[in-house]
């Protein structure tokens, strides 16, 4: 953050008129206040201004709820406290910093490049939310120079404009509730978990240039991202991890690196190194740190037109391709709080009745996130009032119900979603997915991991599958697996293409990046001795020529130079030794391989001659099976040693007689004929041996590739075994979740009936008894085994023939039924029968409470004849 220039006295002092101000030149950004507070809020407001030092090179804008038939008097009131000039905003008016402006009555205000804008409002009085509108376009406008502020008031307006400034690495600042006149709005920003800093209204201006000040020096003294202590952000991650079991090295550097700049500045700590101390000390700033890494900013139909074209596109298209009906499936990767997931099922439940498809359709969602308290809080489904600024009235009617201050999802739209917590780098993904929605999760992790994880989508969508992504997220160079459905809503449809390049990369095989020093730790080459060099020359020119093949004949490694007795078949390139071998080493090399590999042992050939260029040369050959190292196991190592070939001596002379013995001469040649036919016979022979040890090769060959083919199909049903397995996990967390819901429901409930001492029988419709409290075996002859029962069949001690009647009448009138009935031994009971409601409003029996009031009828009866004995006297006296 550069360093504001200081506004002069007389900018202070000098008055400025309308069109002055806003034909001011733009200066470069500066840091703009957005203030929140009800129109009981001007005390807060006034010790909040009172503590703003004049030339603090901030400007802050006020948003309140103002009654919009009374003309507005704040700025006056304001300007009494502050030495600052204080505007009352009209339209198009600049904002300059030092200044203070005050929204008018009856207007909504938004901020375009640093200039004000006002509307008239839209919406009816009571559900207006000018906070929310306000604070959300000072994000967008002053990115990371936007900061909140909430002070005193009523409801929750402000918290969705808060969110929004946390998305644009702003900061929130709250008033400290037991400070506030109404705490609504403050714990409002808190429950949500969105405030930044919590303290007085006097002491937020001090908090906020310490944060201003610290940012300002973390930005002008530190070095860039490459140069910056990267030790010291790798112990980040490290105490992060051990915390919190989450990796964030895939996270981009820069996200990360501004996130914990954030909180240094919160904390005005100026070097990482004291931050890593600090978070050792401080296990409650790692959980805030990981808090603040999760940006877990979202809203119900964020970008509205890509959800309308998300229904007339994808989910219209996807019903179509489906005459005969079914579930389909979808999964919301980082859902936060649960808002995209239940927009999902709104928007799907609005499309089945647009295209009325004849067969029955659902849609089973999955919703997952990192974070385990947002999965918390969205299966609760409960929201504050202030979502109708993104959800239309029809939706807020159709798909909530309504609870105080709050909204809560109905029951419809509950039920179709599964919620759990999963980290999209480290865990198997869901598959056979019609819909997957990822959106403003992406831009998030480095370009290396979002390569591996659109592969991995496309693995989990069934073939015509939709991917929803966010506004500033593309399918990148994979556009041979997604087709694009509507690209500027950033709609996609898996084409049915096989991935062939590379294998998938699921999410365990998801390594982290290195840090540069590990890498040049990984990189360093050992230091060279004498010895290492001495054996690389002796091996390089004085060992045999050698060449190591593996159990099928293919070269694997040759050392030496073995031109003499291998040479390059002719035809289709072929790197089996067999078919490399010159003339002369062929056959006797096939055949001592065969022997080797057999007795596994070395077998050596001597005195082989092959042909060379211009000559013959002897050689020795010895094929040894390689046993040991481990690597080499199962391989085969062949040795050429040439021999010296002793110089042929010149004959003298012949005898005459051997010369003239025909009879021997014709013998030889007779054996020489015979060895050749055996030679010629040997040589088909092995010929023969070589084409069934071709066939065999071929065979085993064929066999290799088939147990290739069913190792890919295990690792593949592995795989979806484990996202099987991760689906039934999720199911089982949300149903367990459920059940500890209830079971805490019921202790409460159970503990509440009893305490009232107020005994409650539970009917159904047809008046059978459901459920009933302690103490009801005062009033009727009841015991467990009796529910299911009807009430007319339990015997009673009330004088109340026809209740079951009156409970008939308010079942089907739906009007409550309340008299006083004696019972046995004297007492008297209130006995008040309601219609049951479920939080559907569907009505489901009803409710008799029997509350005892003897001692008031006592009272009651003692109080009347006092009244007589008093009338008496008075008439005896007169």
């Amino acid at each position: 953050m550069k360093k504001q220039p200081k506004a002069t006295n007389g900018e202070n002092k000098q008055t400025t008129s309308l069109s002055d101000a806003a034909a001011l030149p733009e200066k470069e950004p500066f840091p703009i206040v957005g203030i929140g507070a009800s129109a009981g809020g001007l005390e807060a407001l006034e010790q909040f201004l009172s503590h703003v030092p004049v030339q603090c090179g901030l400007a802050f804008v006020i948003v309140q709820h103002l009654d919009p038939t009374h003309k507005g008097i704040m700025p006056e009131l304001l300007q009494r406290t502050t030495a600052m000039e204080v505007f009352q905003v009209k339209d198009r008016m600049k904002v300059r910093q030092n200044c203070v402006y005050v929204i008018p009555p009856n207007k909504d205000m938004s901020i375009l490049h640093g200039v004000l804008h006002l509307f008239d409002p839209v919406a009816p009085r009571g559900l207006r939310l000018p906070i929310d509108f306000f604070l959300r376009s000072l994000a967008e406008d002053r990115k990371e120079l936007s900061i909140g502020v909430i002070l005193s008031g009523m409801g929750s307006d402000g918290t969705l404009g808060l969110k929004a400034i946390k998305e644009k690495a702003g900061v929130v600042l709250v008033q400290e509730p037991a400070s506030a006149r109404f705490d609504s709005m403050p714990r409002s920003a808190i429950e949500a978990c969105l405030a930044d800093l919590i303290a007085p209204a006097e002491q937020l201006p001090g908090k906020i240039i310490g944060f201003l000040s610290h940012a300002r020096n973390i930005a002008t003294t530190e070095l860039s991202l490459e140069q910056k202590d990267q030790n010291a952000l790798d112990k980040v991650l490290i105490l992060l991890r051990a915390r919190t079991g989450q990796d964030f090295s895939l996270y981009k550097k820069n996200t990360v690196f501004r996130r914990i700049e954030r909180r240094m500045s919160i904390h005005q700590i100026d070097k990482i190194a004291t931050y890593v101390r600090y978070l050792q000390e401080n296990h409650q700033e790692v959980e805030l740190l990981f808090k603040e890494l999760l940006i877990g900013v979202t809203s119900f139909f964020r970008d509205p037109e890509a959800w309308g074209n998300l229904q007339k596109e994808a989910i219209s298209t996807l019903l179509e391709k489906r005459p005969a009906g079914g579930i389909l499936r979808a999964w919301s990767a980082g859902c936060s709080t649960g808002e995209e997931a239940y927009s999902l099922a709104m928007a799907f439940k609005e499309t089945l009745e647009q295209v009325r498809p004849t067969e029955s359709f659902s849609l089973q969602i999955f919703a997952t996130d990192l974070d385990r308290d947002a999965i918390d809080r969205a299966r609760l489904g409960v929201y504050p009032a202030n979502i109708a600024a993104d959800v239309t009235p029809e939706r807020l009617r159709r798909f909530f119900i309504k609870e105080d201050d709050h909204y809560r999802i109905g029951k419809e739209i509950r039920e179709m979603v599964t919620f759990a917590t999963q980290n999209i780098i480290m865990d198997p993904p869901f598959t056979k997915l019609d819909i997957l929605i990822c959106r403003n999760l992406l831009i998030y992790l480095t370009p290396e991991l979002q390569k591996k994880l659109m592969p991995l989508f496309h693995y989990s969508l069934n073939p015509g599958g939709v991917l929803f992504l966010g506004s500033a997220e593309s399918v990148g160079s994979f556009t041979s697996l997604y087709a694009p459905l509507n690209v500027k809503s950033r709609l996609f449809l898996r084409r049915d293409t096989l991935i062939t390049a590379e294998p998938i990369a699921f999410p365990p095989t998801f390594i982290p990046a290195m840090s540069g020093g590990i890498k040049e730790l990984m990189m360093m080459k050992p230091t060279a001795n004498l010895q290492s060099l001495a054996d690389q020359l002796l091996l390089q020119h004085f060992s045999p020529p050698a060449v190591l093949v593996n159990d099928k004949g293919d070269i694997i490694y040759i050392n030496g130079r073995t031109g003499k007795y291998l040479e390059p078949a002719a035809g289709k390139a072929n790197w089996s030794i067999f078919s490399m071998a010159r003339e002369g080493l062929r056959l006797d090399l096939g055949s001592a391989f065969q022997k080797a590999i057999r007795l596994k042992k070395a077998v050596t050939i001597k005195g082989l001659k092959v042909d060379t260029n211009g000559g013959a040369q002897t050689v020795d050959i010895t094929v040894q099976p390689i046993d040991e190292p481990e690597a080499l196991r199962g391989m085969v190592l062949i040795v050429f040693t040439d021999v010296v070939t002793p110089p042929r001596q010149k004959a003298k002379g012949r005898s005459r007689s051997a010369l003239t013995d025909d009879t021997s001469l014709l013998k030889l040649e007779q054996e020489l004929r015979q060895y050749r036919e055996e030679l010629q016979t040997t040589r088909e022979e092995m010929q023969s041996s070589q084409e069934e040890l071709k066939s065999t090769n071929e065979e085993m060959q064929s066999t290799n590739e088939e147990l290739q083919s069913t190792n890919e199909e295990l690792t593949t049903s592995r795989e979806e075994m484990q996202s099987l397995n991760e689906e039934l996990q999720t199911v089982n967390a949300e149903q367990q979740s459920k059940m500890d819901e209830l079971s805490k429901m019921n202790n409460d409930m159970r503990n509440l009936l009893n305490s009232t001492e107020i005994v409650t029988v539970f009917l159904d419709n047809d008046l059978h008894i459901r459920r009933f409290t302690s103490g009801v075996d005062k009033l009727f002859k009841l015991r467990q085994g009796d529910v299911g029962r009807p009430l007319a069949e339990i015997v009673t001690d009330l004088d109340y023939p026809d209740l079951t009647e009156v409970a008939q009448e308010v079942v089907r009138t739906l009007v409550f039924s309340e008299r006083q009935i004696t019972a046995s031994n004297g007492r008297w009971y209130s006995v008040r029968i309601m219609p049951y409601r479920t939080i559907d409003d569907v009505i489901g029996g009803v409710v008799i409470t029997f509350a005892n009031i003897t001692a008031f009828k006592k009272s009651d009866a003692e109080l009347h004849e006092e009244i007589a004995r008093l009338k008496g006297l008075l008439k005896i006296t007169s």
